[in-house]
């Protein structure tokens, strides 16, 4: 009697992470990615990482091709097209996005998977817990978590299904800057018309790097978000640059 050959699992979901010079950070959310894989129901193999190289400088690439990840490179430097650019070779039913500073919690893919499942959900995300506080930081935190409460919108591993994601078009990359959130927005509304909403799945919340408190300081947010928000109405060229400093300059 002929041997069978082993069953390959489909790729069930694939977790894109866009990447600019991340050689640095990468290694260490790779590593709980790999955990979460191992612990994944339906297999580790079950799960794609595609890392979206957005002009890295640093060998990232390099970095996340040796580590077994699927990498495809985005010229243009925008974070909403680096997203897109890693969705669009994705394979994965369920499609899953995460920064490449973070470090996911070891049950992500089980916890995503079984939500999803259920049918009552559109999209979601995990959440955060931060990997270091102060008074400035827990200011800053006290701050905007009443808008995700009332909006049950979160950050952490923001995940979708790939069907949905290409009805509301993706990332919006004419954003360089809250494209996460559009996102979000765009999911909820076509959740309302087919009786789903967003979900928190603050079980397998991510733990998010204080990088830009440590460049920026504590308090930062308290004056970067107004002079943002004054250069968007009144000066759009100075907008541009604090978007640019914040988000896209090259790292240290």
């Amino acid at each position: 009697m002929k041997a069978m050959a082993p069953t390959m699992n489909p790729t069930e979901i694939t977790l894109v992470v866009p990447a600019f010079n991340e050689a640095a950070l990468l290694p260490r959310l790779l590593d709980t990615v790999d955990e979460a894989r191992r612990r994944y129901r339906r297999g580790r193999d079950a799960v794609e990482v595609v890392v979206a190289d957005n002009g890295s400088t640093d060998g990232t690439g390099g970095i996340a091709g040796d580590r077994g990840c699927r990498v495809v490179r985005v010229e243009k430097r925008c974070i909403g097209a680096a997203r897109n650019g890693g969705a669009a070779v994705a394979s994965g039913r369920l499609l899953a996005f995460v920064d490449a500073d973070i470090r996911i919690h070891p049950e992500t893919f089980n916890a995503v998977d079984e939500a999803m499942e259920t049918g009552r959900f559109i999209a979601g995300a995990t959440g955060v817990s931060l990997e270091r506080w102060s008074l400035g930081i827990a200011a800053t935190y006290a701050l905007f978590m009443p808008l995700v409460w009332a909006l049950r919108m979160d950050t952490g591993v923001v995940f979708c299904r790939r069907r949905d994601f290409d009805t509301v078009g993706g990332y919006d990359e004419s954003l360089r800057a809250g494209e996460d959130v559009r996102l979000l927005f765009d999911l909820r509304r076509l959740g309302g018309a087919r009786g789903r909403r967003l979900v928190r799945l603050r079980a397998v919340k991510a733990v998010a790097s204080m990088r830009k408190f440590d460049r920026h300081g504590d308090w930062h947010y308290f004056t970067f978000v107004p002079r943002l928000g004054i250069g968007l109405l009144f000066n759009r060229r100075r907008s541009d640059d604090l978007v640019d400093t914040y988000w896209y300059r090259a790292r240290d």
